[in-house]
């Protein structure tokens, strides 16, 4: 079932706005609120039932019907809210956020598309080898809100090391240096709880780009109600908890070696000859949390941008001018011959 919240003051598709907190009509500027909408749902909701997309072929993609102009929206297996690409209406698909695909949590939007349009256009400003060209004539192609799926996990985290260590110390003794070489063996044990630990569970995102996106404000985190989703895109999970877990756990490893490891001071050299670490998964729950994802054209290429649509933290990169890298280094290879050459000219 596909489900498009209306206005109540005029019945046109409403969405929520992430700089008000509520939804948002753009045509009668009637405001509702999350918890409105969600307990008015049916009285303010049209729904249409799924249609499996005809085809010789097994395929994974989905037909609907969009419930303002009716045109048909195209789906995969794991979109849970789109919008129509003829009208722009949201379109939200109910019978996939039931069960265990129902998020428990959602960081809602914070950054609204124009605040992300404002954010794309000063990134493509900076970088000192940015080209002048980019900077003038770069222009956003396609601009996407979608709500990704994570996974955040707590732990329990329990870490044992133990080390080999010297301590070097150096006196005169008459005409001799003497040195002394004190050796320890160091123990170190430590436990920590760590919390909100994210991991992308979307087939579709790249992880290193996601990883980056962090961190998340996670007072930000609601209870999760579908109007939030109205106006974005949304996705379910592509791997469920225990599948995302030997990734998460990798990290967690490391967050409390590093932090035992750390604690190792005051020793001339340090020889880490054994380490335990136990863990113990408390919870791991179902998020979306917010990305705007801007794809934007330069010299024939397609290139992204991706946004956190809660803080505004941008992952990208930005194209270099190799005039202005020749040139930079250019002008610092100059200065240092001019120099050079001023110190040879006072040595002679």
């Amino acid at each position: 079932m596909v489900e498009t919240y209306k206005c109540k003051g005029c019945g046109a598709p409403i969405e929520f706005d992430g700089s008000q907190g509520e939804l948002v009509c753009q045509y009668c500027g009637t405001h509702m609120s999350v918890n409105e909408m969600s307990r008015s749902g049916e009285k303010y909701a049209s729904h249409v039932d799924d249609e499996t997309a005809e085809s010789g072929e097994k395929i994974d993609v989905n037909g609907y019907k969009c419930q303002n102009c009716g045109a048909q929206l195209i789906t995969d297996d794991n979109t849970t809210a789109t919008v129509c690409s003829f009208c722009k209406s949201p379109a939200i698909v109910k019978s996939r956020l039931t069960g265990q695909t129902m998020p428990a949590k959602i960081i809602p939007f914070s950054i609204t598309k124009d605040k992300a349009r404002e954010i794309f256009k000063g990134w493509c400003h900076k970088g000192v080898f940015t080209p002048s060209a980019f900077k003038k004539s770069s222009f956003v192609e396609s601009m996407s809100g979608i709500y990704v799926p994570f996974w955040l996990y707590d732990y329990n985290a329990e870490c044992h090391i133990e080390a080999l260590a010297t301590r070097v110390r150096h006196h005169r003794e008459g005409d001799y240096q003497v040195t002394h070489t004190d050796h320890f063996r160091v123990v170190r044990e430590g436990e920590a709880l760590f919390r909100l630990i994210p991991a992308d569970a979307s087939e579709k995102m790249p992880d290193d780009v996601m990883d980056l996106l962090e961190p998340y404000n996670y007072t930000g985190l609601k209870d999760f109600q579908m109007p939030y989703l109205s106006g974005f895109l949304s996705e379910k999970y592509s791997y469920d908890s225990r599948q995302m877990a030997p990734r998460v756990e990798s990290r967690v490893r490391s967050y409390i070696f590093n932090a035992a490891r750390d604690t190792i001071t005051g020793y001339s050299s340090i020889n880490i000859t054994g380490s335990n670490t136990r863990l113990r998964r408390r919870e791991a729950v179902y998020t979306l949390l917010p990305v705007w994802m801007i794809t934007y054209r330069y010299k024939g290429e397609n290139k992204i941008l991706a946004i956190n649509g809660q803080t505004g933290k941008q992952v990208g990169t930005l194209p270099r001018s190799k005039e202005k890298q020749l040139a930079w280094f250019g002008g610092i290879l100059a200065g240092v011959f001019a120099v050079l050459m001023m110190l040879g000219g006072f040595v002679g």
